[in-house]
């Protein structure tokens, strides 16, 4: 049983959603406007927050960016009429774990909880506050910070969870399949490059030669 804040000031949606949380064994609680979500979610009294774009008072990104900003890593899913590349990009980058366009059918929004969830409870997750150092990189997840020889990095979210994976697994091919599921949780389209995209705009800040390119397989992480 999780503690789910649903954030979302169209009251038909968010009855709908907690309605079937419930139903599945969870304690949904209703917050309709962008501040009232995230004095909320800083509460420290949720497991996963189902956040919506276009609120009141502050929209959804500057709530995820507020909260990501003040060290929280709590799941979240955007759930948005919005589904552009465009807001797509800007979700995930923002930091959220994964995002759904309106309309949805509840039972793959359930699917997704579940993921996050259990993302959440992994041996890999409680231990997330411990700093990762590998060659000459060090990450830190409580700040959310990773520099290099002691020089910090400007990273985006994608970037960071990126770096993250890969420096959990040095020396190891990661399929650009693994890579998909791990930092963006969600089925892409299979013909999306997305993984190269952001794989080369990692490279560019931790340099060319760190993360080694396995031909048609995906990428292997090697320090120095």
């Amino acid at each position: 049983m999780a503690r789910i804040l649903i954030v979302e000031d169209e009251q038909r949606i968010a009855s709908f959603v907690a309605k079937g949380l419930r139903a599945e064994g969870h304690q949904p609680t209703v917050v309709a406007d962008g501040p009232g979500g995230l004095d909320a979610a800083l509460s420290g009294r949720f497991d996963l927050m189902v956040l919506d774009i276009g609120l009141p008072g502050m929209n959804g990104f500057e709530v995820l960016d507020q909260l990501r900003s003040q060290g929280s890593r709590m799941p979240v899913i955007i759930l948005t009429a919005r589904d552009s590349v465009t807001d797509t990009v800007a979700a995930l980058d923002s930091g959220a774990d994964d995002y759904m366009a309106k309309p949805f059918r509840f039972a793959e929004l359930l699917a997704r909880v579940r993921l996050r969830l259990r993302t959440t409870d992994a041996p890999d997750a409680r231990a997330r506050d411990e700093v990762l150092r590998v060659g000459g990189l060090e990450l830190d997840r409580r700040t959310r910070r990773i520099m290099i020889n002691a020089e910090v990095l400007d990273l985006s979210a994608r970037e960071f969870a990126l770096a993250e994976i890969f420096m959990l697994n040095p020396g190891q091919v990661l399929t650009r399949e693994q890579l998909l599921d791990h930092v963006w949780g969600y089925d892409f389209d299979p013909g999306s490059n997305v993984v190269d995209v952001y794989v080369g705009y990692l490279r560019k800040k931790v340099g060319n030669t760190t993360i080694a390119t396995v031909r048609g397989v995906g990428y292997r992480f090697e320090p120095a």
